[in-house]
C-alpha cells in the first residue's frame, strides 16, 4: 500500500492526494485537481442530494453548481476548519436550496399562467431545508454554538447518523451524542 504524501505547490496530484491537497491545487487553478475531487465526491453527493429532492434535473443543477463554487471558492477552505468533505457537502446543500428557489418550482415561486395547473408538493426534506434558510429554525440555529450547530446540521439536515456525524466532525461518538442532546435542548428553548 502506497503512503499518502504531503502536497507541495506544483507537485502532481493524484488519487492518493487528500481532499485538502486537492482543494489547495484547485485554488491554484489546477483543473486536474478539480477533476479528481469531482470523481471522488460527485457520486455520494448525488446520492445524498437525491434523498432530499426527487427531481433529478434539480439535483444535477445543484451538483454542477457545487463544483463551479468549489472551483471559484477553493481558496476559502481552511485545513484547520471543517473536514473537506463536510465543506463540500455544505456547498452542495446550499446549491440545492438555491436551485429549489428557482422559477421551475411553483410551490416556491408562485403559479404562472403559461403552465398547466399541476400542483407540485415539496418533500419533507425540501421543507426542512427551506425552514433552515428562511424560518425560525434558521435563526435559532444561528444562535447556538458552532459545535452544536454542526451536529444538528449533520444529523437533522444532512441525514447522517450520530456515528457518521461524529466521524465527519472528527469527534468521539459519545461527545457527539452529548452535544446533540445539548443542541436539541437549546433549540427547544429558542423556538418556544
Amino acid at each position: 500500500m502506497r503512503r499518502r504524501r504531503s502536497h507541495e505547490p506544483g507537485r502532481p496530484v493524484d488519487e492518493l492526494s487528500s481532499d485538502a491537497e486537492l482543494l489547495r491545487a484547485v485554488a491554484a487553478e489546477r483543473t486536474e485537481a478539480l477533476r479528481l475531487l469531482h470523481h471522488r465526491h460527485a457520486p455520494w453527493l448525488r446520492a445524498r442530494l437525491r434523498r432530499r429532492c426527487a427531481d433529478p434535473d434539480v439535483v444535477d443543477a445543484a451538483l454542477q453548481d457545487t463544483f463551479v463554487a468549489i472551483w471559484t471558492d477553493a481558496h476559502r477552505y481552511e485545513v484547520t476548519g471543517a473536514d473537506a468533505a463536510a465543506w463540500i457537502w455544505t456547498i452542495a446543500v446550499r446549491r440545492l436550496v438555491s436551485a429549489l428557489r428557482g422559477p421551475g418550482h411553483r410551490w416556491l415561486s408562485g403559479a404562472t399562467t403559461d403552465l398547466p395547473d399541476v400542483t407540485t408538493a415539496p418533500s419533507a426534506e425540501e421543507l426542512v431545508l427551506l425552514g433552515v434558510e428562511h424560518g425560525d429554525l434558521g435563526g435559532a440555529l444561528d444562535r447556538i454554538p458552532p459545535e452544536l450547530r454542526a451536529l444538528i446540521q449533520a444529523t437533522a439536515v444532512d441525514g447522517l447518523t450520530v456515528r457518521e456525524a461524529a466521524k465527519l466532525l472528527g469527534i468521539a461518538e459519545g461527545t457527539a451524542k452529548t452535544r446533540l442532546l445539548r443542541a436539541r435542548a437549546r433549540l427547544r428553548e429558542l423556538l418556544t
